[in-house]
């Protein structure tokens, strides 16, 4: 439940507590005003009556004077009801006892002398009555409460329809109120919610969103929210200008430090070659040679890596928007992506023949923009992981599809021993070795699925994996795909 509603509710709970205990209240001391004011005319009533009765003790005590129409006057006589009658309440006719039911004699034959006045209910109606004794009789008097009870009737009706009425009143005012109060609140949370869709992980962000001024004044409660948010986005802006401006350096150096040693290892490389063609060497020297030319071609492989993911990071942190570098160095020229993988599968069949390789490609062109030679590396790279980690006999499905106007997407598919689900996570983080993880021969840097990562998304591209590690004999299944922006 929102606090609007929370607040309304609260709101016209107490104000229908309070019109319920006023209602009470004027209620009770209406009715002890009436009950009292219609024992007084009772007394008065009497009073006639016994004046009557003193005067004339054989007459009739309902023939008293100015006796209000509805009366019920009576005298007791043995046990049961004498001389006496009821008024007719409308045309003013004196019925006898014969009016009265049998219960009802019962009633008022039981009333009690000299107590304060009682209500009955009457077959005629209800009657507060009273019983008083005159010489050697019994005097019993009542007048209708059907005037005092219409008039608590319409007291009730009037409490209720006034108390509805206001209770509506003060919803619908409340609401309007409190919305307009709770609009400061609905305003900064407008920009925590703006904030909190914003990609922070994603580079350099520039987080621009501030709660206005005047919804950010201390001394109330919106004001108080919205200056403590101005100041955690503050705190939240210096964070990622620092982390940016670390990246950066970061990013600096490693492209500096890669291109800087592609010189002193390709000298390594020459000088190593020379030494091996012109020099003879024992047999322990020539392998000593031959570990020292294959590191330092390894070596070169890795500083190669490094600069191209230096030089990705760059172009992508000068484009927030990916689209804008799907062109990347070749200017964004048209690749088929078709031929580029079929050329690629081709190689791999005839490097790695221990595996088995398929190839679904479609018998039409299926084109992206981008750079050919890093979108090959892409093919490459996917390719070599399936042949480094999976054993020998693996079966290896490569599938290019184009899906209408959408993205066309590229699978790598293999049946090896899948990935733990520990590590699959993070296979797409720079030098995170896989040989834990799957079986194979060759050595890896590590930096071969987070190059792939990186060229993806630079054209504009994303990457997923999928595994399902071997159990029980089972063949396991690993699948990436990479879904491309079509050609136009």
């Amino acid at each position: 439940m929102s606090l609007r509603t929370r607040m309304l509710l609260a709101l016209v709970a107490m104000l229908a507590l309070i019109c319920l205990v006023i209602g009470l209240i004027t209620q009770t001391v209406m009715r002890s005003q009436l009950y009292g004011q219609l024992d007084s005319e009772l007394a008065q009533a009497t009073q006639r009556a016994e004046d009557v009765q003193r005067g004339f003790p054989n007459g009739n005590p309902l023939s008293a004077p100015g006796q209000a129409s509805g009366t019920l006057s009576f005298l007791v006589t043995g046990d049961r009801l004498g001389v006496g009658g009821v008024l007719d309440s409308t045309t003013g006719k004196h019925h006898t006892v014969s009016l009265l039911s049998p219960d009802d004699q019962r009633e008022l034959l039981s009333t009690p002398l000299g107590r304060e006045p009682q209500s009955l209910e009457l077959s005629i109606g209800d009657y507060r009555v009273s019983a008083s004794r005159i010489d050697d009789a019994v005097l019993i008097m009542g007048l209708p409460e059907s005037r005092t009870q219409t008039t608590l009737d319409q007291l009730t009706w009037t409490i209720l329809v006034v108390s509805f009425a206001g209770l509506t009143a003060t919803a619908l005012l409340g609401s309007v109120i409190v919305r307009r109060s709770l609009k400061p609140l609905e305003r900064v949370s407008a920009v925590a919610t703006h904030v909190s869709n914003l990609e922070l992980d994603a580079g350099r962000v520039q987080v621009a969103e501030r709660v206005a001024a005047d919804d950010a004044v201390p001394g109330t409660e919106a004001g108080n929210v919205g200056h403590a948010l101005n100041g955690l986005l503050d705190n939240v802006t210096s964070a990622l200008e620092a982390r940016q401006a670390s990246e950066e350096k970061l990013r600096q150096f490693v492209g500096d430090a890669s291109h800087e040693l592609r010189t002193p290892l390709a000298a390594v490389r020459g000088y190593s070659e020379l030494v091996n063609a012109t020099e003879h060497l024992s047999d322990d020297g020539r392998t000593a040679m031959s570990r020292v030319l294959d590191q330092s071609r390894r070596m070169g492989s890795l500083v190669d890596d490094l600069l191209l993911l230096a030089r990705l990071d760059e172009r992508k942190a000068r484009h927030d928007d990916a689209s804008a570098a799907a062109g990347g160095p070749g200017g964004g020229a048209v690749v088929d992506l078709s031929r580029l993988v079929v050329e690629e599968a081709a190689d791999f069949q005839v490097t790695a023949p221990s595996h088995t390789w398929e190839l679904d490609v479609p018998a039409e062109a299926v084109e992206t923009r981008g750079d050919e030679a890093q979108l090959r590396q892409v093919v490459a790279n996917l390719l070599a992981n399936a042949r480094k980690h999976t054993p020998e006999g693996t079966r290896v499905t490569v599938r290019l599809t184009a899906r209408g106007n959408g993205p066309l997407a590229l699978t790598v598919s293999d049946d090896g021993d899948g990935i733990t689900a520990d590590f699959l996570p993070h296979v797409f983080e720079r030098f995170t070795r896989a040989d834990a993880a799957r079986s194979g021969s060759d050595g890896t840097t590590g930096l071969g699925l987070p190059i792939v990562k990186a060229i993806v998304e630079a054209h504009g591209g994303s990457i997923d994996v999928t595994s399902r590690r071997r159990e029980d004999g089972r063949p396991g299944r690993t699948t990436f795909e990479v879904r491309l922006p079509l050609a136009g």
